[in-house]
């Protein structure tokens, strides 16, 4: 008779329809968790003019999302590894809801905040369980091109929340509390989408052989700091990269164009959304690029490098401001589609919920320090539309990140050309 362990052997592989399918749910809950992260900045200048917010709170709701990660997307991280992407993905998206809930009861800054932080809780942890998820049904069978495709889809969420004010004026012409209600619907989307890839895997358990290992069988916390030298520097690329773009883009970018250059809220919310839109037709094509030729680090150094004259051209010069726009478009399609599908090439399958959660826990330090720092500089500088010389400390710290993430991205370059490489350089990978 054969064992258990033997019969799950000779189950076959899981076939690339299924996983298909799960990239698409999950890629749908994940536009709704961008929408409800998103869904601030259209609403800053409306939360300063009814509830008399300050920018340095308007910061706070963003940073708040951030800052319980910076303990809880690692403990996140190990939940993936020791209960499976799927049960976490479920977990964590009721926590988001919730949040999402919260945050619309009452136009309270005290109770707006705790629903951004209880969002937070299972927002960061949920893309952490479904990034591992990928990364394990996709190893080696067009991961970057999977991983593209789940961005873009996440990012029509953000772009979807840039044009609110356009596609749902009449729900923000009642005031601030009907779109924030818009954003509970779409965190109720995500989660009846997290439901439907949970049957899905649940279903496929029994019949197919499914890619994903075993949990370890304990958690050594000394295994935290023994990831290899080119992990670290895609983590300090990861930390200044998003401390640049999301603080920016997510929280203070329409309320600058408003301010700044003389934008109406329509106008400001299409040009920010054009960042996604381009991200979400470019993303998967330079996944799939990446995928074909290899060469992920010089990539990800092309991307750091369109990135750092955006603020310079913002604070100094009458440009279009579609060119600046177009280049913040090119770094955060090309970053992300090659940063976070080399993880897994760089840690252990067993630990990959854990790194990605140290990766995340280390990010959100950054956006919590910088959506705070920024708004902290913002108001102390008395940025507004009488002074929109006080946005340019916020742009020279922004500047300044992007340069090192420059410098982050140039040593895995070096690294990876090296003898100590992982083939990330090399590595290229056919068929689907």
């Amino acid at each position: 008779m054969s064992s258990p362990a033997t019969a799950a052997a000779k189950l076959p592989p899981a076939p690339p329809s299924l996983r298909w399918a799960v990239l698409v749910f999950t890629s749908l809950a994940m536009f709704g968790n961008y929408y409800v992260y998103d869904s601030i900045a259209p609403l800053a200048n409306m939360l300063s003019g009814q509830l008399g917010f300050s920018d340095t709170q308007i910061g706070t709701l963003n940073a708040i999302y951030s800052f319980p990660n910076i303990v809880m997307v690692l403990i996140g991280g190990i939940i993936v590894d020791r209960i499976g992407a799927r049960r976490a993905t479920l977990l964590f998206t009721i926590f988001c809801t919730l949040g999402a809930a919260l945050t619309a009861f009452r136009g309270t800054f005290v109770l707006m905040a705790a629903g951004r932080l209880l969002f937070g809780l299972g927002a960061e942890s949920m893309i952490v369980a479904v990034t591992a998820a990928l990364g394990q049904w996709f190893k080696g069978k067009q991961l970057g091109l999977a991983f593209g495709l789940n961005l873009s889809i996440a990012r029509a969420g953000s772009y979807a929340a840039d044009l609110s004010p356009t596609w749902a004026r009449d729900i923000y012409a009642s005031g601030w509390r009907g779109p924030m209600l818009l954003a509970f619907g779409f965190a109720l989307t995500s989660l009846a989408a997290v439901v439907v890839y949970w049957a899905l895997e649940r279903r496929a358990a029994s019949k197919y052989e499914l890619a994903q290992p075993a949990a370890p069988d304990r958690i050594v916390w000394s295994d935290l700091v023994r990831f290899d030298k080119s992990y670290w520097y895609i983590v300090g690329l990861c930390v200044t990269f998003y401390s640049v773009i999301l603080p920016f883009r997510s929280t203070f970018a329409i309320k600058y164009f408003q301010d700044a250059h003389g934008l109406s809220l329509e106008k400001a919310g299409l040009l920010n959304s054009h960042v996604f839109l381009a991200a979400i037709f470019a993303t998967p094509l330079f996944g799939l690029v990446v995928d074909k030729v290899g060469k992920r680090s010089l990539f990800m150094m092309i991307g750091s490098l369109s990135l750092m004259p955006v603020f310079m051209l913002l604070g100094y010069t009458h440009w279009s401001l579609w060119i600046s726009t177009a280049m913040i478009g090119l770094a955060f399609s090309l970053v992300p589609a090659v940063l976070w599908p080399a993880v897994p090439y760089l840690a252990d399958e067993r630990r990959l919920g854990t790194a990605y959660g140290l990766m995340t826990m280390l990010q959100n330090i950054g956006l919590t320090v910088c959506n705070v720092g920024a708004g902290a500089l913002n108001d102390h500088n008395k940025a507004g539309a009488a002074n929109p010389g006080g946005y340019l400390p916020m742009l020279w710290m922004f500047a300044l990140l992007s340069l090192a993430g420059i410098v982050f991205a140039e040593l895995l370059r070096r690294r990876e050309s090296g003898p100590h490489g992982h083939g990330l350089e090399t590595l290229k990978v056919k068929g689907f």
